[in-house]
């Protein structure tokens, strides 16, 4: 059985094009309800694909630790692995609120960072083509910089005729992903990343997203942070057939 990870993952949408060709995926993420794998929401494909959704409190190192033993203990071939940290507190657009969150912790960002090169020490250490994705952020200067940059429309032409609507929030991310949104990715194994595909940008240097939605919600958190289903159809056919030999 092949395996794919996703790491603070919530909507499934970066290992939805893996399930569909029938690799097991494994979305982790805080906001999950299903502590364990029988209690896990699975959602099943034709192709015998599923995407388990798995509650883990990937900012506890318990947490960590105990999923780092259970890969590395597995006899299943991990194929590639993704990562979304939170951004919140490495966002170069919250820069404002830095100030203060400094004098609250002045470990605030040290923290940040530490959960970012974790994923990649775990994704090394599993020997798989993987990413970490994260918008422009201080990353670049606290970790390394970026390998790749990308906005989400620059790949809406991976998108079906068809399924140009978002099907998970339509009201806020134009169709075909057309918009822009500068997203930096880490990389490690061999990943390959894909060729550009673009649509016509409709709303370029803004989005929905951000003119309908404020605030601090999770519900805004969610929408901002979907990763665009155009680049993860993208990513899985570039990388499908990358062995990783390192």
């Amino acid at each position: 059985m092949s395996i794919v990870i996703s790491l603070y993952d919530y909507t499934g949408v970066a290992a939805i094009p893996w399930a569909k060709a029938g690799h097991t995926c494994y979305c982790f993420d805080i906001q999950h309800e299903g502590d364990s794998w029988e209690k896990a929401r699975v959602d099943k494909y034709e192709s015998g694909g599923a995407i388990y959704y798995l509650h883990a409190d990937l900012h506890d190192y318990k947490s960590i630790n105990d999923l780092w033993i259970d890969f590395n203990d597995r006899d299943e071939d991990i194929v590639f692995a993704m990562a979304f940290p939170v951004c919140t507190d490495l966002a170069v657009s919250g820069a404002a609120w830095f100030k203060a969150k400094y004098f609250k912790d002045p470990q605030f960002q040290r923290k940040a960072v530490g959960y970012a090169t974790w994923c990649a020490e775990l994704f090394n250490d599993l020997k798989v083509p993987y990413y970490i994705e994260n918008p422009v952020s201080v990353l670049s200067t606290k970790w390394r910089q970026p390998d790749y940059r990308f906005h989400p429309y620059e790949y809406g032409g991976y998108i079906k005729e068809g399924e140009e609507i978002h099907p998970l929030y339509p009201e806020y991310i134009a169709p075909k992903d057309a918009y822009s949104k500068r997203t930096c990715l880490w990389t490690g194994g061999k990943f390959k990343m894909p060729a550009k595909d673009p649509v016509p940008c409709e709303s370029y240097g803004s989005s929905a997203q951000h003119r309908k939605l404020g605030g601090k919600s999770m519900k805004t958190k969610n929408i901002r942070s979907a990763t665009p289903r155009g680049f993860a159809e993208a990513v899985y056919q570039a990388n499908k057939k990358v062995m990783c030999t390192i």
